[in-house]
């Protein structure tokens, strides 16, 4: 379990990274911290890093960070969480075992961090104006954690502030890291809700190697909510085990009992079963081979899933029994919040 901010092993620079104050920002921050500081004329041309087979090299690259430019400004959809995705990071430092950047990272898993802030957010800024009068929503934690690495860039804080001057704009992102200290006087407007995901005991413990405890998870939801930042918990993913109905009721006393009691109306809960592709099964059984993730696609049913690829998730008496589960937690320990959605 992570206790400590992240603090990259090895760093790449792009070299029009260094355009950009943040770039030259960081370039001075990690020459002070004596970190090893690389040239790459791309991204994509990252290779050979240390490591004497595959599973070593791929926990290097999950301690390696690439400061560059993010060239496509176009931005992904993003339901059902939001409008759209704000591209301003990509992978974590975590080690999920179930997480779906297993895949869509492929063979390069380290965190990329973005430099030219502002470009984006003038493309926000469009999108926004697209819409008017509807709001647009944007969530900045689809392709990381952005909060794991916000302490070194604050291009998180930097977009909180922004969307916080906006009239028709809201900002959504997620994290199971505490590392929130610098977050907590940003001029927000209550246009961001900060949400933390939150999981059974069980879950945590075998399956989120690298991330905070739910304790420091929830310490650190306190802090935020009594920052004045609209509160939300993502539970995921809901996971089946022997005790599961036991294991979750455990999570909601938790909240219960750490949260405090006032305007606690205003939280959302999102919930998200548990899934996995193919494509995804290989790449856990390769990069975590001792994991006991149940990947069993006979106890499954098939999904179909945008791009063709398809998802296992659980029966739909299963899925039933999980939906009114959990929404009876909520109701039970957090009567008058409101469920976003259940998936």
């Amino acid at each position: 379990m992570v206790k400590k901010p992240f603090t990259p092993q090895l760093v790449y620079m792009e070299p029009k990274a260094l355009d950009y104050p943040l770039g030259q920002e960081l370039h001075e921050k990690f020459t002070r911290m004596g970190i090893e500081i690389k040239q790459t004329t791309s991204h994509n041309q990252v290779r050979n890093l240390p490591g004497k087979n595959d599973f070593q090299k791929y926990r290097v690259a999950k301690s390696t960070l690439v400061v560059g430019i993010r060239k496509t400004l176009k931005f992904d959809n993003s339901k059902p969480s939001a409008e759209y995705a704000i591209p301003l990071a990509t992978g974590c430092m975590g080690h999920c075992h179930y997480c779906y950047l297993q895949t869509t990272m492929g063979s390069k898993p380290y965190i990329r961090t973005y430099v030219n802030v502002e470009e984006i957010l003038d493309e926000a800024d469009k999108y926004i104006d697209e819409r008017v009068p509807e709001i647009t929503r944007f969530e900045a934690s689809c392709t990381s954690d952005i909060v794991g690495i916000d302490h070194l860039t604050h291009s998180l804080k930097q977009t909180i502030e922004h969307i916080g001057q906006t009239k028709h704009g809201r900002l959504r992102f997620v994290t199971k890291f505490h590392h929130v200290d610098h977050l907590l006087d940003a001029k927000h407007n209550n246009k961001t809700r900060f949400r933390f995901s939150v999981n059974a005991d069980y879950v945590i413990k075998q399956f989120e190697p690298g991330t905070s405890p739910l304790s420091k998870r929830l310490e650190a939801a306190t802090k935020v909510f009594e920052a004045g930042y609209p509160l939300g918990f993502i539970v995921a993913p809901i996971y089946l085990y022997s005790g599961w109905k036991e294991g979750y009721e455990k999570l909601f006393i938790e909240l219960d009992s750490k949260l405090p009691r006032k305007d606690r109306e205003k939280i959302t809960f999102e919930f998200i079963q548990h899934r996995f592709t193919k494509p995804a099964k290989r790449v856990i059984a390769k990069n975590y081979p001792m994991t006991k993730l149940e990947l069993d696609e006979e106890k499954r049913k098939y999904k179909w899933g945008r791009y063709g690829i398809g998802k296992y998730v659980y029966q739909t008496d299963e899925q039933k029994e999980i939906k009114e589960t959990l929404i009876h937690y909520m109701e039970k320990y957090f009567p008058g919040s409101k469920l976003e959605y259940f998936t």
